[in-house]
């Protein structure tokens, strides 16, 4: 049995996956916030309102935020009046939004070190699962899809935010050498790796398009699923609901 996984366009074991992948984000997360304003052209700051105001965090509400490593996301929803817990795999990415919110003057927030394929927290628990730019670096999708799905209350919400392929003839080429050319070196530059940045381009590419990632969706339980495209799909918000 072949149980390889994509490294980018390299094919690894899923322990050396999940190893790599730690090593890139540990490598960029003092740069990370930079990097997705430089990468992006500040873009990605209207993408994660918009999703956040898709979520509608409500007061008194518990949401769990995977991935959420630098707290961008945690901290529009904090705004919001909700409970937030912040889980990441990655210590170094938690350790720079812990400083973020020490900053702000923001101690409403926990912070939990966690693997989205293997979640502490107990059944039925969080009223929405929001993941932000993180899913397609997870080892075993499937495997954190359905953990979401079991720490989620019935009722409960999930919203994915991910790169997809956009399917706008003419932009689709062009961010496509954008992104191969020009984005490693913008890593080099600022962040001083551009072999991290090389990865996380590769790794939007192999990631599922947005129809079967929707039915990842609901092969993890989850009904009324939504995609919302974003210039074409280059991101697109993906949505469901526990019941």
């Amino acid at each position: 049995m072949n149980d390889q996984v994509s490294f980018g366009y390299e094919e690894v074991s899923p322990e050396e996956k999940t190893e790599r992948v730690g090593a890139v984000f540990s490598s960029v997360a003092k740069k990370y916030d930079v990097m997705n304003d430089a990468m992006s052209g500040g873009m990605h700051r209207l993408w994660k309102d918009k999703f956040v105001r898709r979520v509608k965090p409500q007061p008194h509400e518990q949401i769990l935020d995977m991935a959420g490593g630098t707290g961008d996301i945690a901290f529009r929803m904090a705004a919001h009046g909700a409970a937030i817990t912040v889980s990441d795999i990655n210590q170094d990415m938690l350790d720079v939004g812990i400083e973020r919110a020490m900053d702000r003057g923001l101690d409403t927030l926990v912070w939990s070190r966690q693997n989205a394929e293997e979640l502490s927290f107990p059944d039925r628990f969080f009223d929405a699962y929001t993941i932000a730019f993180g899913i397609r670096n997870v080892t075993r999708i499937d495997r954190a899809l359905a953990e979401a799905h079991r720490v989620l209350k019935r009722g409960g919400r999930f919203f994915c935010l991910e790169f997809s392929t956009t399917e706008w003839p003419g932009f689709k080429e062009a961010y496509d050498l954008y992104s191969h050319k020009l984005v490693p070196r913008i890593g080099g530059a600022i962040a001083g790796d551009p072999d991290s940045y090389r990865y996380l381009i590769e790794s939007i590419r192999r990631f599922p398009t947005m129809p079967e990632f929707e039915g990842k969706i609901r092969q993890a339980g989850f009904v009324r699923t939504r995609v919302e495209p974003i210039l074409g799909g280059l991101v697109a918000i993906h949505s469901g609901w526990k019941i």
